[in-house]
């Protein structure tokens, strides 16, 4: 159990909050002898992250040791088969002498740190690389960059980027869609991905087309033959997919495509005798939800095995054994995401009954895994567990990013819904909540609606907010990930019908506690969570305070101006053939109703939810005479991702309910 303190914490101080490092990856030694972490902190100046590299003890008996610093950082690390350390970094080359190419003006570069000796760069491209991998039996390796259309090569690719810059030129002509990916422009250079054979040239084994991810490739274990995902653009909303490309490591040749009209294939790995293993996602229609699944294909043509037909829930990050046809793979379930062993005979064990994991390493002899846990109530550190060993308890392992104790408890709550479901959520408690000390509720939805509250996030994180007195509910309505395919069927096609009762459900339940202030209580919410808080506005004034976060307000424009209108239309359909959802799931046209005193916050540079949604609300709001406040980022995105415009986030957040919900005065953010 976390240990909890009634005095100060870092939860009290945004600014100690902020200054956590934050372990965001692992990479484990081809020989399992070395483990390696990537660690955020603040820049000196405070106004960053930087991401370091540190040595963690695989034994668990030696603290971390940091292994690099520079202004720029250092990310993704990963070993090559003779124990070199290999990152992406933009600082400056080691190399005094170099003169730079043309267009090599920005980017990351790929370093290379023998275990002894200096680091230095052993692949750069111009515009710089935006992931790589290398195979784990030879010293293939592959990395992930762009080209503008008419370049065939790096070189060419430079020219036309310098006589882009000299000429100031940045417009870019789409000839297909999408346009747009998260917080960026796609284009106009497209990724493509290249492999290095044995240090010998580099060859281009083909385009990725517009992808969200870029860097989703894999190498064989002997180095032959590269795996990646392509987008492939089609008539919005039922054609646009993405596929598995094979090639020939050495040639580029395309070997063959992993496809078909009614899935999406992508972030495929090989396994010990090379065959290929990959998601499959079913397409959603206006009917049924989608659902995924881990299948083993043939790229020529042979077909595919789906590995996982009785397995109730979707798997994430999956890895292969370096020995067998063993294979792991993480999955939400039920308020966690565990790590889940699948045998080559089709046997699924849970390793893991509690927390969440990510960035999974095998052991050289597949006997021992090492991953990052996290949860709710626990920020991510390097974990060691049994490779076989069922619902057990993993070694931790000194690393960086220990918050120390917490502000209060973490509990679980249940509701049945109206259809019969059960319900469940997580309950942050403050220290001292008690019958006689009740403690007022922030009810923060999820977004998504495909996720769950079952892991740590420095973003919405419930601590601060139980540290201030808060309690705070994170529920797992329906659309929710962890509770099997049906609770997917059971809310599919109406955003704001089925989700809005569990929510509903669970905040009654949860103000029913005697340590809860039903009379004082707020709710908010960020992406679907936002529109959630936006719907809950239009229909109930039970609550004090909302505040919405990136959020949709009027679904009919939402759908044509995000950076992914086709996923939209296929859960809504046609807004012009078929407006019944757009109509029904709006929250726009109620506006009039809206009681509840609401804080809107959007970043401008948000193209999953654009800002223009949360720039009508406000003007909504305000000629409705709802009290309202507009906290609004020019320079973020749909997530706020510099420290201090967090802090700020954090501060109007918590002045807002402060104001609203416990009656003190309005205390404006001093840099707002």
């Amino acid at each position: 159990m976390p240990e909890t303190s009634s005095g100060p914490t870092v939860f009290h101080d945004l600014s100690a909050f902020l200054a956590q490092p934050r372990v965001t990856s692992l990479a484990l030694s081809a020989d399992g002898t070395r483990l390696i972490a990537a660690v955020q902190q603040l820049s000196a100046d405070s106004t960053r992250f930087v991401s370091g590299l540190w040595e963690i003890d695989p034994a668990g008996e030696r603290d971390a040791r940091r292994l690099t610093r520079s202004g720029k950082g250092e990310s993704g690390p990963r070993f090559g088969p003779d124990g070199t350390l290999y990152f992406l970094s933009g600082r400056e080359d080691a190399d005094p002498g170099r003169e730079k190419e043309d267009g090599d003006d920005d980017g990351a570069t790929l370093w290379a740190l023998p275990e002894r000796g200096e680091a230095a760069v052993v692949a750069r491209h111009p515009g710089g690389i935006a992931g790589f991998t290398l195979a784990r039996d030879a010293g293939t390796l592959c990395f992930t960059a762009g080209l503008l259309p008419g370049a065939a090569d790096a070189e060419a690719h430079g020219k036309l980027r310098k006589a882009r810059k000299d000429a100031k030129v940045t417009a870019i002509l789409y000839e297909a869609g999408p346009t747009r990916a998260w917080d960026r422009d796609l284009g106009p250079d497209e990724p493509h991905t290249f492999v290095r054979t044995d240090g010998g040239p580099v060859v281009d084994a083909g385009g990725q087309g517009a992808l969200e991810d870029p860097a989703d490739a894999a190498l064989s274990p002997d180095g032959t033959r590269v795996a990646y995902t392509r987008f492939v653009p089609g008539r919005v909303p039922d054609e646009n997919r993405t596929v598995v490309v094979v090639a020939d490591a050495r040639t580029g040749e395309e070997l063959g495509v992993v496809a078909d009209s009614g899935h999406l294939y992508q972030a495929p790995v090989f396994t010990a005798d090379g065959a290929l293993v990959c998601s499959r996602m079913r397409d959603a229609t206006y009917e049924t939800p989608f659902d995924i699944t881990l299948v083993r294909v043939d790229p020529t043509g042979g077909g595919e095995a789906d590995l996982l037909p009785d397995f109730d829930n979707w798997p994430g990050e999956t890895v292969c054994s370096p020995v067998d046809g063993t294979l792991w793979f993480t999955a939400d379930e039920r308020g966690h995401c565990p790590v889940f062993r699948r045998d080559a005979d089709g046997t699924v064990t849970r390793l893991t009954s509690s927390g969440a994991y990510g960035s999974l390493c095998v052991a050289p002899d597949g006997r021992t895994l090492y991953a990052l846990r996290n949860a709710v109530d626990s920020p991510p550190r390097p974990v060691r567990l049994d490779a076989a060993a069922a619902d057990q308890v993993p070694a931790a392992l000194p690393a960086p990013g220990d918050t120390g104790a917490l502000p209060g408890t973490l509990t679980e709550v249940g509701a049945e819904a109206d259809d019969g479901f059960a319900l469940r959520g997580w309950l942050a408690l403050p220290e001292g909540a008690s019958a006689a000390r009740p403690a007022p509720l922030l009810v923060a939805v999820h977004g998504g609606p495909q996720g769950s509250w079952n892991a740590w996030t420095w973003r919405w994180n419930p601590w601060p907010f139980v540290a201030r007195g808060y309690a705070v509910l994170l529920p797992d309505p329906a659309l929710s990930t962890g509770y099997g395919q049906h609770n997917h069927e059971r809310g599919w096609g109406q955003w704001g019908g089925r989700p809005y009762h569990d929510v509903m459900a669970l905040t009654d339940a949860t103000e029913a506690r005697p340590d809860v202030d039903a009379t004082r209580t707020a709710l908010g919410g960020g992406s679907y969570g936002g529109y959630m808080a936006n719907r809950v506005a239009t229909r109930t004034d039970r609550f004090k305070a909302i505040v919405t976060h990136a959020s949709l307000w009027d679904m009919r424009t939402f759908q044509g101006d995000t950076d992914c209108p086709w996923y939209y239309q296929r859960i809504f359909g046609d807004p012009l053939t078929n407006p019944a959802r757009y109509e029904a799931d709006s929250p726009y046209p109620d506006a009039a109703r809206i009681r509840t005193p609401m804080l809107v916050i959007h970043g401008a540079r948000d193209y999953r939810v654009p800002v223009a949604q949360g720039a009508a609300l406000f003007q909504d709001l305000q000629r409705a005479g709802v009290p309202a406040k507009y906290l609004y980022f020019p320079d973020e995105n749909h997530w706020i991702l510099t420290p201090n415009n967090i802090h700020l986030w954090y501060a109007a957040f918590l002045g807002f309910l402060d104001h609203h919900v416990l009656g003190l005065p309005w205390n404006r953010p001093e840099l707002l």
